[in-house]
């Protein structure tokens, strides 16, 4: 055998050690990660996304914002023309003030006829007392008739006035009763204008709510999506026009087989490793675990009462709550590689 021949052997039989020491090393690695964690691909990262929405229709005056830029709580995003809502406004202003001015007006009439029952009260005293002297008058010349002392006459004529003041002291207590009638219809009157003034206040106040929703702002800080309006666009109550994205609260969804979660509990760590970010590990821990399987919470879960059945090994979600506070350069939808550590 040549020297050649015999050094290329060595360095074969090297080369054939070095790959079984390396891929037993790594089998070994790999037997004690997959002992020590449970591990799954099938996991995303997830963020709310809600659509903001216009509260009023109208035509869009001016758009402040571009697609998928960052934006802080309250920024201004869209501007509807709103000048009919300010000319909502000033008519339920107007409204309102026209309430204002006819409750002055009556309440000016109650303290108007309040003050005329004074003046009755007064009234049916001067008749009271009058009305007493001719009741005396009266008695007396009834006996002096029956003694013949006055004449017919003279009777008849007291008799007539005492007949005259008995009228006049009724009347005027009848004036006081309808004097106070009026009072009550005059104070139902206001208790309805008071009614009535409290619901021109709630249309003006809801027209300037309408006014202040033609200013669309940011309900919180985050990332905006793809923008779908233009300015002049006519919209509609309740359109979504752009979605934001929570950049505050992110969080992953790992989809566990049912056969991993057995061991698993709340606040159990959790390494996190991103499809785009290799040389990045993050860290969490679990948050909650799902009730039910994923299948369960899709439009039409599986109905294994056909006859058609058929094992598929299920998946549980779990959420897994980050341990790093600047989450900046994640994004919601990106496939990562979980690994839930052993206790």
């Amino acid at each position: 055998m040549s020297t050649g021949t015999k050094k290329f052997n060595i360095l074969f039989n090297s080369v054939v050690v070095i790959i079984i020491v390396v891929t037993v090393i790594f089998f070994s690695s790999y037997l004690m990660h997959a002992s020590n964690y449970e591990e799954t691909n099938d996991a995303q990262i997830e963020a709310y996304i809600n659509p903001i929405s216009a509260r009023v229709g109208g035509y869009i005056q001016k758009i402040n914002f571009e697609e998928h830029t960052p934006v802080t709580a309250g920024d201004t995003l869209v501007i509807i023309d709103n000048r009919e809502y300010v000319t909502k406004v000033m008519e339920a202003e107007a409204a309102l003030e026209d309430v204002k001015a006819r409750l002055t007006v009556l309440d000016a009439q109650i303290n108007t006829t309040q003050t005329g029952t004074y003046v009755n009260k007064d009234m049916i005293a001067a008749a009271k007392a009058k009305f007493t002297e001719k009741q005396q008058d009266l008695k007396r010349y009834k006996n002096l008739l029956k003694e013949e002392a006055a004449t017919l006459q003279q009777y008849e004529e007291v008799k007539a006035k005492y007949d005259v003041a008995e009228s006049e002291y009724n009347a005027s207590r009848n004036n006081l009763k309808t004097t106070g009638s009026k009072i009550e219809e005059l104070q139902a009157g206001h208790a309805l204008l008071k009614a009535e003034m409290k619901q021109k206040q709630a249309a003006l106040e809801f027209a300037k709510i309408n006014l202040a929703y033609t200013v669309i702002t940011a309900p919180y800080s985050g990332m905006l999506g793809r923008k779908t309006i233009q300015e002049g666009q006519q919209i509609q109550a309740g359109q979504s026009l752009v979605p934001i994205i929570n950049e505050g609260q992110k969080w992953v969804t790992a989809n566990f087989k049912e056969t991993q979660i057995q061991d698993m509990h709340n606040g159990q760590e959790a390494e996190i490793h991103i499809d785009g970010f290799e040389d990045k590990t993050y860290h969490g821990t679990i948050e909650a675990i799902a009730g039910s399987t994923g299948s369960k919470f899709s439009l039409l879960p599986a109905d294994n009462s056909t006859g058609n059945f058929v094992k598929i090994t299920q998946r549980i979600p779990v959420k897994i709550k980050f341990k790093e506070k600047d989450l900046s350069a994640l994004r919601a939808g990106m496939n990562v590689i979980v690994s839930v550590k052993n206790n």
